[in-house]
């Protein structure tokens, strides 16, 4: 396939060149940016990048930080960056933007990518696929690999992030913030009343955790230290670096001449429910996951709980947790995941009991671009040929300067299942 020179003459699809004012150097951050276009793709307007890169990259929605377009730069792609005006893109959509010839694609967590999507990618002779997420419920792994395509994602940058969302909307259906606010903005307050949005204290309770991973610990940490709470937690496997960090610190407490605080794993989901004032989900989806949270489950907490989940929406049946809020308003929630996303079950904005945010619980700037740099640098990696890096520690590629950063794909899914060389290997 020749190199395309100008927009007009490339062999991918039907594409209209627009040009733009040069953005500039200090805003941009390095050259390479200083000069993208505005173009079309069969209908579909793109800001393109490295207009003359060899290998062509789809970007299926802009992403923040600069960080990014520099892996796809050195690797010699140009890059389509989709500027659509649907929020989420349909399948037909996507096919277009792909085109005749695409080499790999950054897509998002709410697109559909799985038989249809990937053998569009096949035949436009694509090569890499990178999800702008560490979760891949929206890819179905098995047909990109059916077909050699690898499956990148972006694991790391999301731990203290997310684990934060949790703890804020924890404290914000706790002490009734979102609730008080409204009440301030509505003009309603006309002075201080001893009874006025009282809440929960959460100091010296018993946080539960549902999933004791990574983010689910880093959250943990965060409630037994700054609240000095018992912790109770769920895991088919035991976090013994967490339980041993917990042990520390309440030997810290008593050496203070404080209580001590305490972590302790048990065998059902129940006892979690049961024990806690908190119960934060930090568990994958699966089939076995679905609804872990139900009426029956909803029943065997404490009339004044308060419920957290920052995992995936599906996790809660959200009829049951509706009815759950509406019987019971001394119970709390803090959702940033729905069951429908970005729908909501019918009643559940009209219950002021339930804190309520938009799947934000990865959107610190660090970690937005961070997640952004590790899905360019899946995508760059392997179409430079690259081995699979597949380690814990995925910071070399966000932090360390662009000369000597691993030449690896931080991450890719179904390396084991393609037979891609690791870094160990190579």
């Amino acid at each position: 396939m020749p190199r395309p020179a100008r927009p007009e003459k490339v062999h991918y699809s039907s594409c209209r060149k627009e040009p733009t004012q040069p953005q500039s150097e200090s805003k941009i951050g390095f050259a390479q940016r200083a000069f993208a276009s505005t173009a079309t793709v069969n209908g579909i307007p793109v800001e393109v990048h490295n207009e003359s890169g060899s290998k062509r990259v789809v970007v299926t929605k802009s992403l923040p930080g600069d960080r990014w377009l520099q892996y796809l730069v050195n690797a010699d792609c140009r890059v389509e960056v989709c500027k659509h005006t649907d929020i989420i893109l349909s399948n037909a959509t996507i096919k277009q933007l792909l085109g005749t010839k695409c080499d790999g694609v950054i897509g998002q967590l709410t697109e559909d990518w799985g038989a249809e999507l990937f053998e569009a990618l096949r035949q436009a002779g694509g090569k890499a696929y990178s999800n702008y997420a560490v979760g891949y419920n929206n890819v179905k792994v098995q047909e990109a690999t059916k077909r050699g395509i690898p499956v990148g994602n972006t694991p790391g940058v999301l731990t203290e992030t997310t684990a934060e969302l949790a703890a804020a909307l924890t404290l914000a259906a706790a002490r009734r913030v979102v609730e008080a606010d409204t009440f301030m903005r509505g003009g309603h307050y006309k002075g201080w009343l001893p009874s006025l949005f009282v809440g929960q204290l959460l100091q010296n309770k018993t946080v539960g955790i549902i999933g004791a991973g990574r983010i689910g610990a880093a959250y943990a940490r965060m409630m037994v230290e700054g609240h000095k709470m018992n912790l109770v937690y769920y895991d088919p496997y035991p976090n013994k670096q967490l339980e041993e960090y917990i042990r520390l610190y309440g030997e810290l407490l008593r050496h203070r001449g404080e209580p001590p605080v305490a972590a302790r794993r048990v065998e059902t989901v129940e006892e979690v429910l049961q024990e806690a004032d908190v119960v934060s989900l930090h568990c994958n989806l699966d089939d076995s996951t679905r609804h872990l949270i139900n009426s029956q489950r909803l029943a065997l907490m404490k009339k004044d709980a308060v419920l957290v989940n920052a995992a995936r929406g599906p996790c809660i049946d959200e009829v049951a947790l509706v009815a759950h809020l509406k019987a019971n308003p001394d119970f709390r929630c803090g959702l940033d995941v729905f069951e429908d996303e970005p729908a909501m079950k019918p009643g559940l904005a009209d219950c002021p009991n339930a804190v309520i945010v938009p799947h934000i619980a990865s959107a610190s700037m660090w970690t937005r671009s961070g997640m952004a740099t590790l899905a360019a640098a899946n995508v760059a990696g392997v179409l430079s040929g690259f081995p699979v890096w597949n380690k814990i520690d995925i910071l070399p590629f966000v932090e360390k300067p662009m000369a000597s950063v691993p030449q690896a794909s931080p991450s890719i899914v179904n390396a084991k299942e393609l037979g891609l060389k690791l870094v160990a290997d190579a």
